[in-house]
């Protein structure tokens, strides 16, 4: 029997390599000795082997292996993003529960936390109400098997196109929140997955996602889509990078209003990242939301919003936050429920201003269990440019007794 670290340095391969083979059902989870280390017998080393042998013939089969840079669910700038909490919310996770085997992550954004949980092997229940978040989750989350040496193929015809003419893109938003070029080139690069008719739904997702991470990364922004800079100072040329693959089997993914979806679900642990200010998501995402469902509304204002947003809109965003939470915490069904929160209180931005104070959700969360609260030191983002002293981020784990 080898512990982990055994295993790390025979084979060369990392922990987090193999809690991944775990999680993707490539071999099986070893026993655990009493302090709960994975103790890794002969027949996982030879499932082991098996992988590394199989991996090493697809790499030398698939020698389309372009250059083409790998995409990172993580490499995206997004508001609330959680990717510096994620430390933070394991240690937490691990030392003050047990039993997880599912957790569900309801309002998903960029899906970074769901992640940190589907790479140790949890199955994931993840939704959000934004279609761009719902098609990048079918990206990393999705169970649908792909033609991944396709999807490389696909992504590099797409950064060689030409894109000459305009566009609905370059029509709306060129020299706005891209340089013309780049927008005639999104314009010209959606137009042509939607013309692709040999792509399964995960399939395309790949190429959507890739786009839309793409378009981040030369937006004339500061990360969102609100408003973007007076001078375009984003010329930067468009390039697409290829998604990395996820090979799942049990996860769900939904694009719905969380305060429904807590209905039909069940889970072990359920992580809510609810928005506490007035800043609409679909707002400040309303330009990904347009081009990924490629519609061509008519878009209005100095911003090129489309008019109807409202089914994107959030009650967490409004005066309705505590009954919206109430509501929501009490239909939830799991084991567990973990709550993030910062206490931006009054302290910034009106627009940053919370909905929600940490006393209602604290009275909200012990109406179903005991209640215990962390709390860490976090860099916070507002919309203004002051500089914010004490800011923390919170974490309320409650255990839940009462339904």
């Amino acid at each position: 029997m080898k512990v982990t670290r055994e295993i790390e340095n025979k084979y060369n391969i990392t922990r987090q390599t193999l809690h991944n083979w775990i999680a993707e059902e490539l071999i099986t989870p070893p026993q655990k000795d009493w302090r709960g280390w994975f103790k890794w017998d002969i027949h996982n080393e030879q499932e082991i082997k098996k992988v590394l042998k199989e991996k090493c013939e697809s790499n030398n089969k698939e020698s389309v292996d372009s250059p083409i840079e790998s995409l990172k669910i993580y490499n995206r700038r997004y508001l609330g993003s959680k990717l510096k909490m994620l430390d933070f919310i394991e240690k937490v996770v691990e030392e003050n529960t047990s039993g997880i085997k599912v957790v569900a992550d309801i309002f998903g954004g960029t899906g970074s936390v769901a992640d940190l949980f589907r790479q140790k092997g949890k199955s994931i229940i993840i939704n959000d109400i934004l279609f761009s978040n719902y098609i990048s989750f079918l990206t990393w989350f999705g169970n649908e098997d792909v033609d991944y040496v396709k999807i490389k193929s696909k992504i590099e015809e797409l950064n060689q196109l030409d894109a000459n003419e305009d566009n609905y893109v370059s029509d709306n938003f060129g020299n706005l929140y891209f340089s013309m070029g780049n927008a005639r080139k999104i314009g010209a690069i959606r137009k042509k997955i939607e013309s692709y008719n040999d792509l399964g739904n995960r399939e395309k997702s790949f190429l959507l996602t890739s786009l839309m991470y793409a378009m981040d990364r030369v937006a004339n922004t500061v990360g969102h889509y609100d408003a973007y800079r007076r001078k375009m100072d984003s010329l930067k040329p468009i390039y697409l990078k290829v998604p990395e693959l996820n090979r799942n089997r049990k996860n769900l993914i939904y694009q719905m209003d969380a305060n429904k979806l807590v209905h039909d679900i069940k889970a072990d642990l359920v992580y809510i990242d609810t928005p506490y200010n007035s800043r609409q998501y679909g707002d400040a995402y309303h330009l990904l939301e347009n081009i990924m469902n490629w519609k061509k509304p008519q878009v209005t204002g100095v911003a090129k919003k489309f008019k109807n947003r409202q089914h994107i809109k959030s009650d967490y965003s409004t005066n309705r936050a505590p009954k919206a939470f109430y509501e929501l915490i009490s239909n939830i069904n799991s084991k567990y429920i973990l709550v993030s929160y910062n206490n931006m209180a009054q302290k910034g931005n009106g627009r940053s201003n919370a909905k929600i104070s940490n006393e209602e959700i604290i009275s909200i969360l012990e109406g179903r269990g005991k209640v215990t609260v962390f709390s860490t030191d976090y860099n916070v983002f507002t919309t203004g440019k002051t500089k914010i002293n004490g800011h923390k981020e919170f974490l309320y784990l409650c255990e839940v007794e009462r339904n």
